[in-house]
């Protein structure tokens, strides 16, 4: 085990076990969601993921030590670090925060970096980052990671604001497999459609299993992307939401944001602009992505034993 990890002891014998786990990213709870839902959606999240029959490791670096894991008390740390003293870590500064002892919340990309030091395949996240709208060089490295990191990442797609057609060609040129649970849709968060397909639809995660399986088999060093449609319940129409979207981005570049800003003023924004109820949508389809993820965790433990 890298000597830089910190496993939690449920998730230490998890691993030790041969038994589904299932990580989460932690910028959610740092620079993602107001307090206290951030660490509400966070134990909401971990709950899903125990009651799907899989052990739950959210991501953070705590004082240089990369935790898998976190107990009661570091989420809430994380939770309640001040604004500006919490990195959000991807592999361009994960080694930086490390080695000065920092604290660091870790993005899509940082917490597939983690979960591949620790020999976990699935991780469970809301929707990831891509092509920013009227900036086409303003590219996430969730995506580029997407690329060269074996771990499956299941999401409710890419975040609704960004450039969703360049996103899913940028998920094509890095060889990223998208596949649907359920859904034909490379689903945009918590609306549909996006317009854009997955490369497969696979209604049995015994197949999604099976697929990813296949893959380790091969050796590839590319991740897989497995997208979940949030509950009809709590789905807004795409083309509703994204005059929204459509006003908040000309706000956004009007007052200069951009990079890292853009996804924390963005979810704000769409909260204020649509009311409450996108956050309780956003906080759902977190939980039903952990579901997911940790039921296919189940299937590929089941099938290496």
């Amino acid at each position: 085990m890298n000597p830089h990890l910190q496993l939690h002891p449920e998730v230490q014998a998890a691993l030790a076990e041969n038994r589904a786990v299932v990580v989460m990213e932690s910028t959610l709870i740092s620079h993602g969601l107001p307090h206290p839902q951030n660490v509400e959606a966070a134990v909401q999240m971990e709950t899903a993921v125990r009651q799907a029959g899989a052990t739950p490791a959210t991501v953070a670096i705590i004082q240089g030590k990369i935790c898998v894991g976190l107990s009661e008390d570091q989420l809430e740390y994380v939770a309640t670090r001040p604004a500006g003293t919490i990195y959000r870590c991807n592999r361009r500064n994960l080694p930086l925060v490390v080695a000065r002892q920092e604290d660091g919340a870790t993005t899509v990309a940082g917490t597939m970096i983690v979960a591949h030091l620790a020999g976990i395949e699935m991780f469970a996240t809301g929707g990831i980052g891509g092509v920013h709208r009227h900036h086409p060089f303003d590219v996430s490295s969730d995506l580029t990671e997407l690329g060269r990191t074996p771990v499956t990442v299941v999401s409710s797609g890419a975040k609704p604001f960004l450039d969703l057609p360049a996103t899913g060609e940028v998920l094509e040129t890095q060889g990223v497999l998208t596949v649907g649970v359920g859904t034909d849709d490379l689903a945009p968060f918590f609306s549909q459609p996006s317009g854009q397909s997955t490369d497969i639809r696979l209604d049995d995660l015994a197949e999604v299993a099976n697929l990813i399986q296949t893959r380790r088999g091969l050796g590839l060093q590319s991740g897989t992307l497995v997208a979940v449609s949030v509950p009809d319940e709590h789905r807004y129409e795409y083309e509703v939401i994204n005059e929204t979207i459509k006003k908040a981005v000309r706000e956004q570049d009007a007052q200069g944001i951009r990079g890292t800003a853009v996804t924390s003023w963005m979810v704000r924004h769409l909260v204020q602009a649509i009311g409450p109820d996108a956050l309780y949508a956003n906080i759902l389809l977190l939980c039903n992505n952990a579901t997911i993820a940790a039921q296919i965790g189940v299937k590929l433990a089941e099938s290496r034993q």
